[in-house]
């Protein structure tokens, strides 16, 4: 049992987890790596076992440091979420929402508008990361829910957490506004084959070879984007083409163009929550995703620039 609760060793444990090095812990929070080292050497000390292995090139837990990190976790944020609550003189109910880029660029944002004119007397956080990522911190206990989608390597299995299905997005290309295609209302794969693609995660660009593959088209995946907004980047500065989530059209950028490709590639949308930690709010925020999804059916429906 541990002698005393450090909640810095705690917190600098778990960003070490998160970041994979005890620099760029360090670099997250502020601290020096020696102190970053110190913190959790403590914080080994007092659980009695090692937490992390100790790599060339980073950090990873150990089997212990693992188990340690769930609880550890839900612990923290546990304790942030009482001394909030302790300092308010109004305490506000809050809801912590996870969502992948495609859904943070106006989904969970509508959602939560509608929840909060419905209640106003709730605080809410937003958090983006990818699929992984979200249903990792939703089983955590860290966030109430996760908006994520099943695209490749697909939805991870936990036994701490439930999918609730909300619909399905088809993919869209993306071009400069003053492309020869771009007053195209639907387009097929092949007419593609010659153009050079910008990708910015493994998920869009698998999506984006089977289908090419169903057709016999090898695409030309050339450039790499960090982020969304950097692959539509490349787009509209005529740079290459690009595979975007039709629930992003109405957040486009004016000098690129959405079209609708034939038998577009499918990926399910998803809300995460876990299993056993209902949040008193959870379903009717749940109930409007659902409701907002549902108003969406095509990517034309979305007020975005498609031709």
């Amino acid at each position: 049992m541990l002698a005393a609760v450090s909640w810095v060793s705690w917190r600098t444990f778990l960003a070490v987890c998160r970041c994979g090095s005890l620099s760029a812990a360090a670099l997250e929070l502020g601290y020096t790596q020696s102190a970053v080292s110190r913190q959790v050497a403590a914080l080994e000390r007092e659980a009695g076992v090692a937490l992390l292995h100790r790599q060339a090139r980073g950090v990873e837990p150990t089997a212990a440091g693992i188990a340690f990190l769930r609880h550890a976790t839900v612990a923290v944020n546990e304790a942030d979420r009482a001394l909030r609550s302790a300092r308010s003189p109004d305490p506000v109910r809050r809801l912590a929402i996870g969502a992948t880029p495609s859904l943070a660029t106006w989904v969970a944002p509508a959602a939560v508008r509608r929840f909060l004119a419905a209640d106003p007397g709730w605080g809410w956080t937003l958090v983006p990361g990818l699929t992984r990522d979200l249903h990792a911190r939703v089983a955590d206990g860290e966030l109430d829910v996760a908006l994520v989608t099943d695209a490749p390597p697909g939805l991870p299995h936990d036994d701490r957490v439930r999918s609730i299905p909300l619909g399905a997005d088809a993919m869209v290309v993306v071009v400069a506004a003053d492309h020869p295609l771009a007053g195209r209302r639907r387009i097929r794969i092949e007419e593609l084959a010659e153009e050079v693609w910008a990708e910015d995660n493994d998920g869009s660009r698998a999506l984006l070879r089977r289908h090419a593959a169903r057709a016999g088209v090898d695409p030309k995946i050339d450039l790499d984007a960090a982020d969304l907004a950097g692959k539509v980047a490349l787009a509209a500065t005529g740079h290459a083409v690009a595979l975007v989530p039709g629930i992003t059209l109405a957040t486009l950028r004016p000098d690129v163009v959405g079209i609708p490709l034939v038998d577009a590639p499918v990926r399910g949308l998803h809300a995460l929550v876990p299993i056993g930690g209902d949040h008193d709010g959870l379903a009717r925020f749940v109930g409007i995703l659902e409701d907002l999804l549902g108003e969406v059916t095509t990517p034309g429906d979305l007020g975005g620039r498609t031709r």
